[in-house]
């Protein structure tokens, strides 16, 4: 049977720059920053005090009161994202459609909010006033759950958790779900909220955050000499993925063609990527491979960029593994710079960057580049500090996760 062809509708995105697509897309081309002093806990005595946290979002816009308080933080955003990108695709949920129509949304971690909140509970109130809502609250499938359940989709439904991944992973699946005609249309992405007390203390016990606090819309600086690890953010990511037959069928508007999907494995070490990028390497040849697409037809990166060491120079030798002479002719950057890394929401995120470059034919900076490193080769074009206006007609979104997990997915321009 003959592939399907699936492109992307809708997209719905909170970020640490922005509640929903317009306002986060036009900060991001600004070269806007969305690092700032934490707020959500007291962190004054924490090794890092800043992060990307999303500003002026309030769930009572996207979900019944009744239902706030038996959701986290997580599932709210995935929830309100989700809204944003059906409305933007236009696509009605019906009895007619819905067993067609699926839903993968992930997490990295989950319901730490809830975690973190009832084991107070339970040591100064004991069991009895722990909420029989406790455990809906912070498993990962919950985000698919209860998308699903508010807006009727019962084709599909599952939910990933590959650290750093999940998001391009939930979009890849989704992709072959659909080309391989078990449902006409997916809601996909990741979802994450754990800037908590124990997930700031988690990743400082790794050594694994910047610690830059008087500087934290400098903190994030990807490929740059001075980077001294990543900054924590939170949000979602969320895209419409459907059949063209479906698409042209409703004649809605279509942001871009999803062609490739990578994935492949280290099987390294638990944090730091295999020698040489070469696990990251191979899924980028995957994607390429699954899409057709010789490696010399790629315009644009958006690069998993963290602000890692290890983690931007080997993606960079990565890069070079795999386009050869053609690496130097690719524009790559990482939007991680102005919003963080949303871990689990990360590759839901910067996809949906990534298809809105391939749309506009605008490719975002990577702000913070002052002193290129040249362990990363200086050489490579990073975009530094200003988004350019070039022609997309490929583009590949990476994500990289711990446990050595890797996905790629490959977006071409809609003709």
């Amino acid at each position: 049977m003959d592939k399907r062809r699936v492109v992307v509708t809708g997209l719905g995105i909170i970020t640490p720059l922005g509640v929903g697509v317009t306002p986060s897309w036009e900060n991001l081309v600004q070269g806007k920053s969305g690092i700032g002093k934490i707020t959500l806990f007291d962190a004054s005595h924490f090794q890092t005090q800043i992060a990307g946290e999303v500003e002026g979002f309030n769930p009572e816009e996207y979900i019944e009161i009744k239902e706030i308080k038996k959701m986290d933080r997580f599932i709210h955003f995935a929830i309100a994202a989700t809204k944003m990108a059906l409305d933007d695709s236009s696509l009605k949920i019906t009895g007619s459609n819905a067993e067609k129509v699926g839903v993968i949304i992930g997490s990295g971690i989950g319901g730490l909010y809830a975690i973190e909140h009832y084991h107070s509970v339970l040591l100064e109130k004991g069991p009895r006033k722990i909420s029989p809502f406790f455990i809906p609250m912070l498993i990962i499938n919950l985000a698919s759950g209860q998308v699903s359940i508010k807006f009727g989709a019962k084709g599909p439904n599952s939910a990933l958790t590959t650290a750093c991944a999940t998001g391009s992973h939930s979009i890849g699946d989704a992709f072959k779900i659909i080309q391989r005609g078990d449902a006409d249309a997916m809601i996909a992405g990741g979802t994450e909220a754990v800037i908590t007390p124990l997930g700031v203390a988690g990743f400082n016990a790794m050594k694994a955050l910047s610690t830059r606090n008087n500087e934290p819309e400098k903190a994030s600086r990807p490929f740059d000499v001075d980077r001294d690890g990543f900054v924590m953010g939170e949000g979602a990511g969320i895209v419409i993925l459907e059949s063209l037959e479906s698409a042209m069928e409703r004649g809605s508007k279509i942001y871009a063609e999803i062609v490739g999907y990578g994935m492949s494995a280290d099987a390294y070490h638990i944090t730091t990527p295999s020698p040489g990028g070469e696990g990251a390497a191979r899924c980028m040849a995957i994607a390429l491979r699954d899409g057709g697409v010789n490696p010399a037809e790629v315009d644009y990166i958006n690069a998993h960029g963290t602000s890692t060491k290890h983690g931007d120079e080997l993606e960079s030798s990565a890069i070079k593994m795999v386009f050869g002479a053609h690496a130097y002719k690719i524009a790559i950057s990482s939007t991680k710079s102005m919003i963080g890394h949303l871990l689990g929401a990360a590759g839901g995120v910067e996809a949906t960057l990534t298809i809105l470059s391939v749309y506009n034919d605008i490719v975002l900076p990577t702000i913070n580049l002052d002193n290129p490193d040249p362990e990363c080769d200086i050489n490579l074009d990073y975009v530094p500090r200003k988004a350019r206006k070039m022609t997309v007609s490929y583009a590949l979104s990476n994500s990289f996760g711990f446990g050595g997990t890797n996905a790629c997915l490959l977006f071409k321009k809609f003709t």
